[in-house]
């Protein structure tokens, strides 16, 4: 899907197959949809792509503006070999919509505009071979490409373009679906698939191609024989709630991605700027475990030492291309805490510890829930620290909101060199009151099969806090499965701003073998403040987390766009509101109500701003429990009164979800949200 954010028109969802995954808590494992009989089977026959594609398309950072030129192009390039890119695994420098002239040639052939690309799109490839690289070029499958401007598509001109392709030496074609004048899109992609080979015979230039009709026409049921891959959803967004939809709607394909034909859940996003770089590991974590093309949306140029450290990590990256090519599943996914395992060619397991909550959570499984045999003890590799534990058979971790842990676990001999792995956590859920004495317990618990030994453990936090031990923080020994717990007394000084703080749990231990080993672990404590007596509208009180799917939650306005502050008069049905929260699917706002507070009240519905688009479904939490929901709500129907019953909720938690067909402008409004106490 191309060229606009994923909450317009234009994005679409995949239907049934991911029906019911969008909720933002209490997820069960989706099920995998059904294969076809030959979903697993190889695809094209020429030994293309034979692990997930890798390396650059402009789009997202540039769209069509000026800077996307030759010159940004052959920097790219540069880029790849001076960071460390090239030697990665990046492959492909893509050039996306907007390199051509608005109109062909005399002969009807394309033309690269000459303002952008003056020596024209074979001297650019040429540039980037002599780099030890590969060019990509984009076009669509139909009269015209996705841009307002609508540069020359490629629909009754497949066999002459795809020679251009060739003859210019480009070796990756993006292929998108834009005014495709409602021809089978089967047929469409498949005679370029002919097109592309046929150039390839006539001029040895093999190119791999990329199917992006966005999923509408369930390319994996019948694309494998046709294309190298295949988008199968709408275009991502540089947030959150985007990534998370779309990680939701790829996962249940996994059956049908291997060597030579992908899923492909679009290009990344990492180093854009729109999210945190914790949810950007997360975000190149989960493509990687989805084996997913990697293809980098960021501009390079401009790149932090923290994106370039994500994207250049080559123990992730091994993950994504693995040679065996499987596309990770779903163990568990309940509450909003994730398990995909990956299983490698080697035999080991690739596991994603994800989670999608807005708090700090426990995530766990087994050795033998991931698929691996019975053994003694395992070797778990944390393929972000780059470092090795044994474990008994346990893999959890304390994970940070939307954060992922990602480690590969294997089976066998080895295993008794590495010191044991511990796992450190916090009990229950920080919440702390300013001025007021707050007590936390931490643990620190081996899950090795040997013994953590000389074992000792701190908390700190802000400079102007006060935390001291109030039980002992060393243990001369911890056994298998054993804990140390340790109770600290937590005082925040008066006047502290809400909002969440970090804190830091460190520990060390020394292995069997007397090796010492260091482990951190980033927490966080929520400062909150009591509600006042009596009914407050929700849009005045402080919320302790808001995630939202495009741009910010607003208060007593509309979501509006991406920008902070953009939304109009809350409207639904023509009736205004002045009151209540403007949000966009997927989104989530926790309040502390600190259990003295007695009922949530609003009208909710789809806000009038995006005209006939949008379904959503809203939720409301309290403690983890669902105590109230409206089932699905679309943009003809009028506000709809919601009531929950929060008596001795601590948290209470607004949910609206995407209705389960995927976003699409889902602009939703709490009007008139209150909450009494």
């Amino acid at each position: 899907m191309r060229h606009l954010p994923t909450h317009t028109t234009r994005s679409r969802v995949v239907g049934a197959l991911v029906a019911g995954l969008l909720c933002t808590t209490g997820l069960a494992a989706p099920a995998l949809a059904a294969p076809a009989t030959d979903a697993a089977a190889p695809a094209l026959a020429d030994g293309l792509a034979l692990t997930p594609p890798m390396g650059f398309n402009n789009w997202n950072s540039t769209h069509c503006r000026a800077e996307f030129n030759e010159s940004m192009v052959k920097g790219i390039a540069d880029l790849f070999v001076e960071k460390g890119l090239k030697d990665a695994g990046y492959q492909y420098v893509n050039l996306d919509d907007c390199w051509a002239l608005p109109s062909r040639d005399a002969d009807g052939e394309l033309v690269a505009d000459p303002a952008r690309f003056p020596d024209g799109i074979k001297a650019v490839a040429d540039y980037v071979h002599a780099k030890g690289l590969k060019l990509g070029v984009y076009t669509s499958a139909g009269t015209k490409t996705c841009d307002s401007v609508g540069f020359p598509g490629a629909l009754g001109h497949e066999y002459s373009d795809a020679r251009q392709f060739a003859d210019w030496g480009v070796d990756y074609l993006k292929y998108d679906n834009c005014n495709n004048q409602g021809v089978d899109a089967r047929s469409r992609y498949t005679t370029m698939r002919d097109a592309l080979q046929a150039a390839s015979r006539e001029t040895g230039r093999p190119i791999v191609y990329s199917i992006c009709e966005w999923g509408e026409n369930k390319p994996w049921e019948w694309a494998s024989d046709v294309g190298h891959l295949w988008r199968t959803t709408g275009d991502i967004s540089d947030n959150w709630g985007s990534m998370l939809s779309i990680l939701k709607q790829n996962l249940p394909l996994a059956p049908y991605a291997g060597p030579g034909h992908w899923n492909d859940p679009d290009m990344l996003e990492v180093g854009n700027g729109g999210m945190t770089d914790t949810e950007y590991r997360s975000h190149f974590s989960l493509w990687s475990v989805m084996a997913a093309p990697l293809l980098i949306g960021s501009d390079l140029r401009k790149a932090t030492p923290a994106t370039f450290d994500i994207l250049a990590d080559k123990e992730v990256v091994a993950v994504d291309q693995d040679p065996l090519g499987e596309q990770g599943t779903v163990v568990s996914s309940e509450g909003g805490r994730w398990v995909i395992a990956k299983e490698m060619k080697d035999g080991s397991r690739a596991v994603a510890l994800f989670n999608e909550t807005g708090g700090a959570q426990r995530v766990a499984t087994t050795a033998a829930a991931v698929g691996l045999p019975a053994a003694t003890g395992y070797t778990l590799r944390d393929l972000w620290q780059h470092r090795s534990y044994n474990t008994a058979g346990g893999i959890s971790a304390t994970v940070p909101a939307h954060g992922t842990v990602l480690v590969r676990v294997s089976a066998g001999h080895g295993w008794a060199q590495q010191p044991p792995a511990v796992e450190l956590g916090l009990d229950g859920n920080p919440l702390v009151e300013a001025g007021e004495p707050a007590t936390l317990t931490t643990t620190v618990t081996d899950l090795g099969r040997t013994t953590a030994r000389r074992v000792a453990v701190t908390l700190s936090g802000p400079a102007d806090w006060t935390v001291r031990a109030a039980s002992p923080t060393t243990a001369p020994a911890v056994r298998t499965g054993r804990s140390l717990r340790t109770k600290w007394r937590l005082t925040v000084p008066e006047g502290t701003a809400t909002g969440s703080y970090d804190l830091t749990l460190r520990t060390t231990y020394r292995s069997p073998r007397g090796v010492l080993v260091e482990s951190v672990q980033p927490v966080t404590a929520s400062v909150v403040v009591p509600p006042p007596p009596g009914t407050s509208s929700l849009g005045d009180l402080p919320w302790m987390s808001a995630a939202n799917g495009y741009g910010p939650v607003e208060r007593d306005t509309s979501n509006g766009e991406s920008a902070a502050g953009d939304g109009h008069p809350i409207t639904l049905g023509g009736v205004v509101h002045a009151k209540g929260l403007g949000v966009h699917a997927a989104s989530a706002v926790e309040y502390y109500t600190g259990k003295e507070c007695e009922t949530v009240t609003a009208d909710v519905g789809v806000d009038d701003e995006k005209g006939d688009r949008g379904t959503v479904a809203f939720e409301i939490w309290a403690d983890g429990a669902e105590v109230a929901s409206t089932g699905v709500l679309t943009n003809t129907m009028p506000a709809q009164p919601v009531s929950a019953d929060v008596s001795g909720a601590e948290v209470v938690r607004l949910v609206v979800t995407d209705g389960g067909d995927g976003i699409d402008s889902d602009h939703a409004d709490w009007a008139d949200a209150r909450l009494t106490c």
